[in-house]
């Protein structure tokens, strides 16, 4: 009986650690060779053949040959004189000294050199593009060598990309090989710091790539503004640019705008409707050493801004506040958020004439803020102080002194920043007057010198009157009103004390009263929120709960 014949199981082959890092090598050193035979092409090829014609016959410009090939040359002579002749002589001596970290270690630095070519390499296809279309001479010499064997029928725009893609590919297999490589290896080294440097050359070639699409760009918004040799910097970068509002402080209509903040400027620009040339209109430019940015925090204008610089202060709104209706149009609410802090408000001294003044908003104010008389269109006109950016009187702006933010040009100021400017503390600038009742030092817009502001609409048996409200911070209990939110004389004081808060029917959910004996006052605010902190307010300062509000 014949037995069957038992075939034992083929054993698979496993390869050696040294023999995958071989192979790795082995890799390496091929697809340089294929490598450099491309690079031959483009250099002996391409380059030296267009070089030629353009010589030759000047079919097209020498120059445009040499900046589509860019250092090409350079490329091609390192990686064919140098650096495939050292891993070929490597690979040789493979089993006397297997390694390539200090080959590869040794050649890293020269790889920088690829900068230049990723740098050019957007522009070398779009004169190619254009050449092609514009010189029958330069597509034929371009069609001819894409025909030859040698060219693999591939054309001139694929083989030019082998140098963009050629360190990736130097990272990706030294990645693989220290991958393999045992971290005693005499190696290993080598091998990490050869990565560290190839990795920093692709760093630097992208960087390249990133510096050349600054430049573009930069190059793109100088001709929209039509900027002049003096204001162009090469150096310089562009790191926003876009739609604002520009607001005025005379108007209460927004002037449409536009921002470009470079690195060592800010310009203010306006379209220009041109068929040609620039597309911007310069406006002001704050330089970068000297602008100072703060946030409004204005719900009236939300989204804005104040930037201030020497010989100019701008407000602006973001578009994004422009598309995007204010929810709390509330002029209450606006009013009470939008002005500055005193500290914000007035000029330092020292610092009063050197820079722009951030000017208040004629809206804001009814009367002068130095003499507190009613302004009226006729006898007593608003104007702005030059220097501390306050809306005053013709009599209390009958002053001139020199600026030195508007290059010591004579300005109109007002009394007591002439005193100041002028050195003359005599003058006409400190005959104060004795502060009267209804006058608030800081005036009544602040709200961080206030517990609660706002425009409140005033029921009574005379009438509704509507005007900006005030519980100063720190003094007696006095409800003040005043006829606009910078105003330094209140029109009315309201002694608090006595009185009593309460709410009325859900029905009407922005009214609240205050009583004391037979007098009945009405508020209406503008908001339900409004109206509860009103309440609140009232009634904790009524109970002396605020400190700076106790009983006598």
């Amino acid at each position: 009986m014949l037995r069957p014949v038992v075939t034992p199981p083929l054993l698979h082959y496993q390869e050696t650690n040294n023999e995958k890092l071989h192979k790795i090598v082995c890799e390496l050193l091929e697809t340089e060779k294929g490598y450099v035979r491309r690079l031959h092409l483009l250099d002996q090829g391409f380059f030296s053949a267009l070089l030629a014609e353009a010589r030759a016959a000047g079919s097209f410009p020498e120059e445009v040959v040499r900046h589509i090939f860019s250092n090409i040359s350079s490329i091609h002579q390192f990686h064919s004189g140098f650096l495939l002749p050292e891993l070929q002589r490597r690979i040789s001596d493979w089993n006397q000294n297997p390694r390539i970290g200090d080959v590869l270690q040794k050649v890293a630095p020269f790889l920088k050199m690829y900068g230049e070519y990723i740098k050019g390499f957007d522009r070398a296809m779009e004169l190619i593009n254009t050449w092609m279309e514009k010189s029958p001479r330069f597509e034929k010499v371009i069609l001819d060598i894409q025909k030859q064997e040698v060219s693999g029928n591939l054309s001139l725009q694929h083989h030019m990309l082998e140098p963009v893609q050629r360190i990736p590919r130097y990272e990706m297999l030294l990645k693989d090989y220290l991958k393999k490589l045992p971290k005693d290896s005499p190696d290993w080294g080598d091998a990490h710091k050869a990565l560290e440097i190839i990795f920093e050359a692709a760093q630097h070639s992208n960087a390249a790539i990133a510096d050349m699409e600054r430049l573009e760009k930069l190059w793109e918004v100088y001709a929209l503004l039509g900027m002049g040799e003096e204001m162009v910097d090469p150096s310089n970068r562009l790191l926003r640019e876009g739609p604002v509002l520009k607001i005025s402080f005379r108007k209460n209509t927004p002037k449409e705008g536009h921002l470009f903040l470079f690195s060592n400027m800010l310009l203010y620009c306006v379209p220009r409707f041109s068929l040609t040339g620039a597309r911007f209109l310069i406006k002001a430019q704050v330089d970068m050493e000297e602008m100072q940015v703060r946030e409004m925090k204005d719900a009236e204008i939300p989204h804005s801004f104040l930037v201030c610089g020497t010989s100019c202060t701008l407000e602006f709104r973001a578009i994004e506040g422009a598309i995007e209706q204010s929810e709390k149009k509330s002029e209450s609410f606006k009013a009470a958020v939008s002005s500055p802090s005193s500290e914000e408000q007035k000029v330092e001294q020292q610092e009063l004439g050197k820079r722009a003044p951030q000017w208040i908003r004629d809206s804001l104010v009814s009367m002068c803020m130095r003499c507190g008389d009613k302004f009226n269109a006729l006898i007593r006109r608003r104007h702005h102080c030059r220097a501390c950016g306050q809306v005053v009187c013709w009599r209390c702006s009958d002053f001139k002194a020199a600026l030195q933010y508007d290059s010591d040009r004579v300005n109109r100021v007002c009394r007591d920043c002439y005193a100041i400017l002028v050195g003359q503390p005599d003058g006409p600038a400190v005959s104060e007057r004795k502060r009267g009742i209804l006058e608030v030092r800081e005036g009544g817009a602040f709200p961080h010198r206030s517990l609660v502001c706002s425009f409140l609409t005033m029921i009574d048996r005379q009438g509704k009157t509507r005007g900006w409200f005030v519980i100063p911070r720190d003094e007696p209990p006095v409800l003040y009103m005043y006829q606009a939110p910078q105003d330094v004389r209140a029109q009315v004081t309201i002694p608090l004390l006595g009185y009593r808060v309460k709410e009325l029917s859900p029905s009407d959910k922005r009214t609240f009263q205050l009583s004391q004996s037979n007098l009945l006052l009405t508020f209406l605010a503008e908001s339900e929120e409004l109206r509860d902190r009103w309440v609140e307010v009232i009634s904790r300062v009524v109970d002396s709960e605020y400190p700076g509000q106790q009983r006598d």
